[in-house]
């Protein structure tokens, strides 16, 4: 998975936070926030490269300001990256029980699948799939994405999931996949995405 992917994950769990018309209101608001202050510590950087040449061509004074700006804005808008990357995690979902539980073949898993609605009548339906792993009794979300017409869950092997989650009639919009539920997982979407849902 791309780390934008991640990003979108991210912004898209506030909702599940927070479904009301002012939860989401917020939840644009954040996304707004997050791309101005972006656009602002690029601007900041391009104009310190400016005065940076002109310092050097001109021997005007070191633009110090500038760089603590854009140093500033770096930091926050990297460690917001790096922290959805590589460290969100859905632990907080919560939702309407769907289908399951479906044993592994040794029963070392269950699979559980949870939905939320989201958006109002004009919104979808989001669906998530959680593992339990009962050699550690830890639960981990392996799977969300839209919810599709047809879903269903099957153990191909002891570690391995497959997953059905198609629209009949629309090969597109097929959101299927096989999982190793001890090594991958599977989340729909990206930043704008995200924003508008969430999860584990």
């Amino acid at each position: 998975m791309q780390p934008y992917s991640n990003w979108f994950r991210y912004l898209n769990c506030k909702e599940y936070e927070n479904t009301s018309t002012g939860g989401t209101i917020i939840n644009y608001l954040y996304l707004l926030g997050f791309f101005i202050l972006s656009l602002i510590t690029v601007l900041i950087f391009f104009i310190f490269c400016i005065k940076l040449f002109v310092f050097y061509i001109k021997k005007k004074p070191f633009p110090k300001k500038l760089l603590i700006a854009a140093l500033i804005g770096i930091g926050i808008v990297t460690t917001q990256v790096i922290y959805n990357t590589y460290f969100f995690t859905f632990d907080n979902l919560e939702g309407e029980f769907y289908k399951g539980p479906v044993e592994s073949p040794t029963d070392k898993y269950t699979a559980n699948a949870y939905y939320k609605t989201y958006g109002g009548a004009a919104g979808g339906v989001n669906l998530w799939v959680e593992i339990t792993y009962h050699d550690d009794n830890k639960m981990k979300i392996v799977y969300h994405s839209d919810a599709k017409r047809n879903f269903s869950m099957e153990w191909k092997n002891e570690n391995t999931l497959y997953i059905v989650n198609e629209e009949p009639g629309y090969p597109s919009s097929n959101k299927s996949v096989t999982l190793n539920v001890e090594k991958e997982t599977y989340f729909e979407g990206g930043l704008v995405w995200r924003i508008i849902n969430n999860q584990h």
